[in-house]
């Protein structure tokens, strides 16, 4: 706040807002009994140095409820605009979100504290500023989910449940129901995203947006020398390329965020903003998980291509800044995300498929694989883990056990053969090489358990007639996501769909 002008208007009320970066809006308490549902223990001890023991109390049900805040503690929404869908959507903001703290651990960490579904701000437009049950076990669960699987995200504190009554259109369909509010508590570096650029750009706030940038450069980019004078050009290439990186590393566990709007791409280039994102299931480079997404803007396949498209709208806000000689380099840097974002998913999908060096024909064999995939309309999750599970020689033979229920389904394809030949020629390759060395560095990168849809919407039925067994079974799962796991497996977390699941759509609104 010393160094980020914030909003002189102190009363919270929806308007426009001009030439800062924060507006000050406290939480709205709930009406009813709040009670603390799901905690991260990994997340209280290790980021913010709390004993598990304190989440019992009613000091803490209180701060991440938004009863009460952290005494001395100013909670902040931000203001920030962003391209949903592709077309400018101007102010956004924090509709239901509050920043109601840093916190500097004892790693020396700085951590951004923030409750989403905390009440309104001057940002919620028309919404109602809360969040439900059913989104909010949604984004406790993937968050954590996604952390374990080695991808960079925000990350999820704890899971507050109240009884009050929130209504939604759960598929913008016109049936409006009663749901519950829910408040998680969610932490990041930053939150500070493109749309926080793009607004401050839009409106010629280039003082500010020259503010902001060398705020976030000296917080966040240690690498990058804020009296440089390029200091703008060498934050866009480290943008670039760890966004390439972030949605390679999507791809390689089939993770579709489902509404990659540039307020939801992150300056840091984790994953944030957990809506109506899906696990695909039946590989698919369609899969859209989002049934509002009409024209399939958002669909696996095209997350890279969104990528680039998001990193072109913080090029553009960043061009005010910088002179001709700045803006050429800065556009070669932007050519040079393809190949970033391609050399990246090559090494992922070598790793997934167990190969070591590098071999003539290596892309090839990754593609006839996921054409093979395509056809039979193999789990992509288990299709990877069950090629690491099972043997040269049962594959060389073409005797696949049922307990590879994905590889049996793919088998069935009459050029699978060909494909098995080809791989197993490849492994032969692979130097200093065992089988059973090559099945267990396979099985630390293909996890056996992500969070598919149909297991998130399994644990929210629970919930919502208050039984959370299941939000802790999978909390717990996917806290050791390559690890079998016999609960899991009995929940059949490793077995095909449920037929009950299979046309089951990921909700909207939250």
């Amino acid at each position: 706040m010393s160094v980020l002008p914030v909003d002189p208007v102190k009363e919270n009320y929806v308007r426009k807002v001009r030439n800062c970066i924060f507006s000050i809006a406290f939480p709205t308490p709930f009406k009813s009994r709040v009670r603390l549902v799901a905690v991260s223990k990994e997340v209280l001890e290790d980021i913010l140095d709390l004993d598990l023991s304190i989440s019992e109390t009613d000091a803490f049900i209180q701060l991440v409820s938004g009863e009460k805040i952290v005494s001395g503690s100013i909670p902040l929404t931000h203001r920030y605009g962003g391209h949903q869908f592709g077309i400018w959507a101007d102010q956004l903001g924090d509709g239901r979100a509050h920043l109601i703290g840093i916190y500097k651990n004892r790693q020396g960490e700085k951590w951004e504290l923030q409750l989403k579904g905390s009440g309104k701000t001057p940002y919620s437009r028309n919404g109602d500023g809360r969040a439900v049950l059913r989104s909010s076990v949604r984004e406790f669960l993937c968050s954590e989910a996604m952390y374990h699987l080695g991808i960079p995200t925000s990350r999820a504190a704890s899971l507050a449940v109240s009884d009050d009554e929130v209504w939604r259109d759960q598929f913008y369909n016109g049936n409006i129901t009663k749901e519950r509010g829910a408040v998680v508590l969610r932490v990041a570096k930053s939150w500070f995203r493109i749309g926080s650029l793009e607004i401050l750009a839009h409106y010629g706030e280039l003082d500010l947006l020259r503010t902001l940038l060398d705020f976030i450069i000296q917080e966040h980019f240690p690498s990058v020398d804020v009296k440089e004078p390029n200091r703008y050009v060498d934050f866009f290439s480290i943008v670039v390329s760890e966004t390439a990186q972030l949605i390679a590393l999507w791809m390689s566990v089939g993770f579709a965020h489902g509404v990659c709007n540039t307020d939801n791409f992150s300056l840091l280039s984790i994953t944030i903003d957990y809506g109506p994102f899906g696990f695909m299931e039946a590989y698919n480079p369609d899969f859209v998980p989002n049934t509002s997404d009409d024209e399939r803007r958002y669909k696996i396949g095209n997350q890279a291509n969104i990528g680039m498209f998001n990193l072109n709208k913080l090029l553009q806000a960043l061009n005010p800044l910088l002179d001709p000689g700045q803006k050429q380099l800065a556009a070669r840097v932007l050519e040079g995300y393809p190949v970033l974002y391609y050399t990246r998913f090559r090494e992922l999908f070598k790793a997934k498929l167990g190969l070591l060096g590098e071999r003539k024909g290596d892309d090839d064999l990754i593609a006839f694989l996921l054409h093979l995939m395509e056809e039979t309309e193999a789990d992509f999750t288990m299709t990877f883990r069950q090629l690491g599970e099972i043997t040269q020689s049962q594959l060389q033979e073409l005797d696949i056990p049922q307990q590879f229920w994905a590889l049996k389904m793919i088998s069935k394809h009459k050029l699978f053969p060909a494909w098995a030949s080809q791989y197993l020629l490849r492994l032969k390759s692979n130097m200093n090489d065992s089988d059973s060395e090559r099945r267990k560095r396979m099985t630390t990168v293909n996890p056996r358990y992500v969070l598919k849809n149909w297991m998130a919407e399994s644990a929210v039925q629970k919930a919502e007639r208050n039984d959370f067994s299941e939000v802790h079974l999978l909390q717990h799962v996917l806290q050791h996501p390559f690890q079998m796991h016999s609960a899991a497996e009995k929940a059949g977390y490793a077995s095909p769909t449920p037929s009950w699941a299979k046309d089951l759509r990921v909700s909207c609104s939250s």
